[in-house]
């Protein structure tokens, strides 16, 4: 019996990450859940210490999806990809302990399976914000690369496939279920399945349709991405920094034109501390090298704007939870930054938001502190960073607002959606995906860039170091994709829509609502188990 449920176990780790991108077949996602689903049935029923039990069995199976799946994070940090794994394993498993633990207080219901989507929701949902964050395994998330599918994304956001999946998942379990004990007719089996087959063909065949019929909309935007390809372990942070600015200014000189509005180039593309406001370089507050060259090219452009990564810092009249001292005493900030110029002038810049925990966020900084040696620099700066509060739009010579995402802050819905109201019509994805090589990790961040094209309705021009630059239409689509690990630069012309869509307006409501009830479910069972009523036996 110990070998069918560690079989099962495992079964479930692999069916999930069989489905997983960037070369998984997504729809085994609705039946990955099965077998852990037997595994907490029969747990509850026959073990005298279920709850261990439960998380013991699931734990082997989250794991196995969490690695199997993100692996590739090894590339880069062998300490980061230990923590990301255990710890999202941990999390997700506490979620099924805390699901079988409730479903105790419902008295033969056999609905109460239906407690693990609040759950599970719920916690994707406080899992997008808070010093642990990785919601890179995000149910919802597996479709990425088939935008035909989940085009009503526009209304749900990610949640929306999350509750979907798990759904459908219970579903073919209950069926599976009553096959097994109650050996049904064929008619009886074929009415059983039938809602099963409209949940899955409803949503489905709206969504085909919705791509079939969806016209583009907005202004024209003509906007050139580059792609330097200097490698970040042995290149890119060695090199002479006007050596990535030429290289950045050749690949482009065929493509740039007086039409082009945005010249967008990847994440910590300028290689020189530069300190704001002034925007210099070192003490005698030199301009620098990177940005004179570029606004020296620009000049032929007048017209033409530039978004680009790179390190700054700011010295603070007062300590903040990130700043830094200097030698003599000064208190400063590290900021990951997007800078966005003209042939004349730097506009503004935009503070990265959303840190990778580790990297550039010490998580619980205050316990952890002694660990932040530990951290890897993925972009010129180590440690917690200093971030902006207010999701800034950078705007053309014509007035169209773009969304300058830096990295990792492309796979939060909701935190996208901000921009869009503050004015983006077509969002901005500046990022270093070098450090995990050629694995999927760089293939599943771009994905995950299909899912806030889709939400928002916004085509994304997205501009890599070293992973792959292209452009994404409004339904999701790919297009001007370059090859990996090569140096080039694409042209496109890009719609910048103004229309919002419900998923912005409303941001994830299913994901605060699930939250709101699995808070008031939680309540209701801690009052019953402490007040000792004896719960009934799972039906």
């Amino acid at each position: 019996m110990l070998k069918s449920k560690l079989l099962l176990s495992i079964i479930s780790g692999v069916l999930l990450s069989l489905a997983w991108p960037a070369h998984g077949f997504p729809f085994l996602i609705f039946i990955a859940f099965i077998p852990l689903f037997f595994i907490e049935d029969q747990l509850s029923k026959e073990s005298k210490k279920p709850l261990r039990n439960i998380f013991l069995y699931t734990y082997i199976a989250l794991f196995t999806w969490n690695a199997l799946s993100t692996w590739w994070i090894w590339n880069s940090s062998i300490f980061g990809a230990i923590m990301a794994i255990v710890l999202n394993s941990l999390f997700m498993s506490l979620v099924w302990v805390v699901f079988s633990f409730s479903k105790k207080y419902f008295h033969h219901n056999r609905n109460a399976i239906f407690l693990l989507p609040i759950f599970w929701v719920a916690f994707e949902y406080l899992h997008l914000d808070w010093d642990l964050s990785w919601s890179w395994l995000n149910l919802g998330n597996v479709f990425a690369n088939h935008s035909y599918a989940i085009q009503w994304y526009e209304y749900t956001g990610v949640f929306g496939g999350t509750w979907w999946i798990l759904i459908i998942n219970i579903l073919i379990y209950k069926l599976l279920k009553k096959l097994l004990e109650d050996k049904p007719r064929a008619s009886q089996l074929v009415f059983s399945s039938f809602p099963i087959f409209l949940l899955i063909l409803t949503p489905l065949l709206f969504s085909i349709y919705q791509y079939q019929t969806y016209t583009e909309k907005g202004t024209d935007t003509e906007v050139v991405v580059v792609q330097p390809n200097m490698d970040p372990w042995s290149e890119q942070f060695l090199s002479p920094p006007q050596e990535v600015i030429d290289r950045m200014i050749q690949l482009s000189i065929p493509l740039i034109s007086q039409e082009t509005q945005f010249w967008v180039a990847p994440e910590s593309a300028i290689q020189e501390g530069i300190q704001e406001p002034s925007m210099t370089v070192g003490a005698r507050m030199q301009k620098g090298i990177s940005i004179p060259r570029l606004q020296n090219f620009m000049t032929e452009f007048p017209n033409l704007k530039m978004v680009i990564g790179g390190s700054t810092y700011r010295f603070l009249d007062e300590a903040t939870s990130t700043s830094r001292e200097t030698e003599n005493g000064g208190i400063y900030d590290e900021y990951n930054t997007a800078i966005i110029m003209n042939h004349q002038k730097v506009e503004d810049t935009y503070h990265k938001s959303k840190l990778v925990p580790g990297p550039e966020k010490m998580p619980f900084k205050s316990l952890l502190k002694p660990l932040q040696f530990m951290a890897f620099n993925l972009g010129g700066t180590a440690g917690s960073l200093g971030y902006d509060t207010e999701r800034k739009v950078f705007y053309s010579s014509q007035g169209i607002g773009a969304a300058p995402l830096i990295c990792y802050e492309s796979i939060y819905g909701e935190f996208v959606t901000e921009f869009v109201k503050n004015g983006a019509q077509i969002l901005m994805v500046i990022t270093n995906d070098g450090w995990w090589g050629n694995t999927p990790g760089h293939q599943q961040h771009l994905a995950f860039s299909r899912l806030r094209a889709i939400e928002t309705r916004r085509s994304v021009a997205r501009s890599a170091n070293t992973g792959i630059s292209c452009f994404i239409n409004q339904r999701g689509d790919v297009t001007e994709a370059t090859a990996y690990w090569v140096q080039d630069a694409r042209k496109h012309t890009m719609k910048a829509n103004s229309e919002l869509t419900f998923y912005v307006k409303y941001g994830d409501y299913l994901g605060r609502s699930s939250v709101f009830f699995a808070i008031l479910l939680l309540l209701i069972n801690v009052t019953v188990y402490f007040k000792k009523e004896k719960p009934n036996e799972v039906d």
